[in-house]
This record gives C-alpha cells, sequence and structure tokens, in this order.
C-alpha cells in the first residue's frame, strides 16, 4: 500500500470517529518513537473523557498479516506506548483522562479501474459503519474491524 493510500484509511477512520462524536486532536503525530496514527477524545455527556490512541491499518485483500492485525507486535505496542506517554508529558491537562489503544482495520482494494488519489480532504459520506464498504476514484474503502483498548 503507499503511503497515499494509507492517509487516507486514517483519514476514513478520523472521520468515522467523528461521526461517532470523537474529537480528532492530532492525525500522524510525530515523536522519536515513532508515529501515532490518529490521538482522538472523546466528551460524552454524562461520561468520563476518554483519550485514545489509534493505531490504523491500511491492506488490500491480498494481505499476509490479517488485515495488518498481526503487524501490532509486542514491539510496536512498546513503542506506542512510549510515544503516548511523550505525548502526555507535554499536555497536563489531558493526563488525567482515561487512556487506551484502539486498532483499526481498514481495506482497500482498486475497483474498478484504479485512478491517482489525492488524500487531501476526500469527500467522504455522510454516515459510516463497520464493515459498510465506500467508494472514492478507483478505489474501495472498508472499515473492516475498530478494535477498542486492543492493548495495554
Amino acid at each position: 500500500m503507499s503511503k497515499t493510500i494509507g492517509s487516507l484509511g486514517e483519514q476514513w477512520v478520523g472521520f468515522w470517529l467523528e461521526s461517532q462524536g470523537w474529537q480528532i486532536l492530532h492525525h500522524q503525530w510525530y515523536c522519536r518513537f515513532g508515529e501515532i496514527d490518529l490521538i482522538a477524545l472523546y466528551r460524552g455527556q454524562g461520561t468520563v473523557p476518554i483519550l485514545s490512541f489509534v493505531e490504523v491499518k491500511t491492506r488490500s485483500q491480498r494481505n499476509w498479516d490479517e488485515g495488518g492485525l498481526l503487524a501490532i507486535t509486542p514491539g510496536k505496542q512498546a513503542k506506542l506506548i512510549q510515544a503516548a506517554e511523550l505525548f502526555l508529558s507535554d499536555r497536563p491537562d489531558l493526563i488525567e483522562y482515561p487512556c487506551r489503544f484502539d486498532v483499526a482495520l481498514v481495506r482497500c482494494d482498486r475497483y474498478p479501474t484504479p485512478t491517482p488519489i489525492s488524500a487531501d480532504s476526500p469527500p467522504f459520506p455522510d454516515s459510516i459503519k463497520v464493515g459498510q464498504p465506500f467508494f472514492l476514484k478507483g478505489y474501495r474503502l472498508l472499515l473492516q474491524d475498530y478494535i477498542e483498548s486492543a492493548f495495554s
């Protein structure tokens, strides 16, 4: 998968999270430990705010790692945890919120005739459901699974 397709998958998941009431604080947040794809905050009425560090794996149909799930190795988890700790160290206003690490598995296949795409503000539909495909410029995107608290 190209970097553009990976970024598109991250935007797709970010849009889905926003439709669920989450606020995206950062997209592709970098530090010395690596990148956190999405950092999102949920402030539902009557609930304690939740901070989620989201790892997005975008894969084609023919992949070796179960849609990206096997790529979340213990080493990758450790780096994400270190990155999250570094993120929180500069943000005392967020440090008291419960945190979790979520994993989003996105499938992206060419359909039927690929054309060049841009990851700049793609026109997503008004609502997104897990398992519902979306077609964009010769590609079929599908949020296959969203795993809350995938690891700790």
